[in-house]
């Protein structure tokens, strides 16, 4: 009896010291310079949020954000370079979309999607539209619905690679019309854009951030956006669900993670310098200009970051798999 009380009275203790030594790492945390992992290139839509974000925070916390570009497999060794981290909080990854459909993108990852991260907050938003060459025949979504259904061969689809969200949306615009179209991946959205405006290529779906410029200067063709709304700074543009692709929606929201069994101390520490970030008056400027709609603050957290994965995940899955499933 008294053995049992005493391992009792052990394990109170230990868990009592797991606690006052979390609290303690919290308060002095942090004490060096953090780095921010970017698993895209640097000028990208979320190279861009990083850099944004990394001065406020920065600000917050005592200390320098570094923003480090660790490019490569759409995101995956950024992703798996942070997993394997130290778990002190001192190395994040900023990710889209892509780190929810990489389970069903990619036949191996060295990392578990849903297990090997602490969930810090969504950061942001950024919405996406469907946009054609100029010289590309059909002028609005009834038009290219026929067209690709009299061409089905010939329609060319660009996006920036595998697990680019330019794939990921495309993926979603040939399920629901029902038509595998001509998917012609690139190193990158530069490269298919350029291909776009030369007429090389088709169609591109992708951020605002990497369309509004070409779209305002017109010189491409838009059919819609990628919104369950239209978007303020294109109100007359409807949406492709309101042109017939019920349920189409899909946009770039980006989170902020750290490894798994970072303390919690220390998350919701860094989770209180992403909320000042984003409440920073110059990012949400920068921000606003470039289209990209900040998360409310009920989305900010880690369970609804948490959330949004794990929902995200079993949303894609269906659809990559429907088209073909794994890409390596």
């Amino acid at each position: 009896m008294l053995i049992l009380q005493n391992k009792k009275y052990l394990k109170i203790l230990f868990v009592l010291i797991s606690v006052l030594s979390n609290l303690c790492v919290a308060q002095d945390f942090p004490t060096k310079p953090l780095t921010m992992i970017v698993p895209f290139s640097a000028g990208g839509p979320t190279d861009s949020v990083a850099r944004l974000l990394a001065v406020p925070m920065g600000k917050y916390l005592g200390q320098t954000v570094l923003v480090e570009n660790s490019v490569g497999a759409g995101g995956t060794i950024a992703a798996n370079k942070v997993a394997k981290s130290p778990k002190d909080g001192y190395t994040l990854l900023i990710h889209h979309i892509g780190i929810s459909t990489a389970p069903a993108l990619y036949a191996k990852l060295n990392y578990d999607t849903l297990n090997d991260f602490e969930y810090i907050g969504e950061i942001v938003n950024v919405p996406m539209t469907l946009i054609g060459s100029k010289n590309f025949p059909p002028n609005n979504m009834q038009e290219l619905l026929v067209y690709i259904q009299k061409n089905k061969d010939k329609v060319t689809l660009a996006n920036a690679g595998p697990g680019a969200v330019s794939q990921l949306c495309g993926m979603l615009f040939t399920s629901q019309v029902g038509i595998p179209l001509t998917q012609v991946p690139y190193k990158g959205t530069g490269p298919a854009i350029t291909d776009l405006l030369g007429g090389q290529v088709d169609l591109l779906c992708d951020q605002t951030t990497n369309t509004l410029t070409y779209i305002r200067s017109d010189k491409v063709k838009l059919f819609g956006v990628t919104t369950s709304k239209r978007l303020s700074t294109l109100p007359n543009v409807p949406t492709l669900g309101e042109q017939g692709l019920k349920g189409f929606e899909i946009v770039a929201w980006h989170g902020l993670y750290a490894p798994k069994g970072t303390p919690s101390p220390v998350v919701e520490k860094i989770n209180k310098a992403l909320h000042f970030a984003l409440m920073d008056p110059d990012v949400k400027a920068r921000l606003n200009e470039l289209n990209v709609e900040i998360a409310k603050p009920e989305e900010q957290t880690p369970s609804a970051l948490k959330s949004k994965v794990e929902a995200e995940v079993k949303k894609w899955a269906p659809i990559i798999k429907a088209a073909g499933g794994y890409i390596e």
